[in-house]
């Protein structure tokens, strides 16, 4: 198993139902290390950056305008494997299909509001942590625990 860095965003909402601490908590509870965390606003252009992959199809405006009409929550998450435990914490994109014990399957209302977003590859991991994220708003997982185990 590998150590993996991935992008999660608390997508509007989740940051307007008031969940952002419920998503946060699922991830830890499953033993991943938070090493980046922030409250933003998305840019146009940081929007048109993270769905470049969508760009031309007919969808693309929808998922500019909805992720920069509200804040969201960009975390960084580590752990083992983090990319693919993630996804199965956030379960399916169709909150309907979600299975029951995901985020999307508890608290998902829709396909286009569905709570969060989550790398779908160790590939685009690293892309999209870079569009969210310097290097110096980033912690090393081993200072954190390792402050923490000695404080202990």
């Amino acid at each position: 198993m590998a150590v993996e860095r991935t992008l999660i965003l608390a997508k509007p909402d989740a940051v307007v139902r008031g969940l952002v601490g419920e998503i946060l908590a699922r991830f830890e509870r499953r033993g991943y290390t938070i090493v980046g965390l922030k409250l933003m606003h998305v840019t146009d252009e940081l929007a048109k950056r993270h769905y470049a992959e969508h760009e031309g199809k007919g969808f693309f405006q929808s998922l500019v305008d909805y992720i920069t009409g509200s804040p969201v929550v960009a975390m960084v998450i580590e752990g083992e494997d983090a990319v693919e435990a993630c996804r199965s914490s956030i379960g399916a994109t169709n909150p309907i299909k979600a299975a029951p014990g995901s985020i999307r399957g508890d608290y998902g209302q829709t396909i286009g509001r569905n709570l969060v977003h989550g790398s779908d590859s160790p590939e685009s991991a690293q892309r999209e942590v870079a569009i969210f994220f310097r290097d110096d708003e980033l912690f090393p997982r081993a200072s954190i625990l390792g402050d923490w185990v000695a404080a202990k």
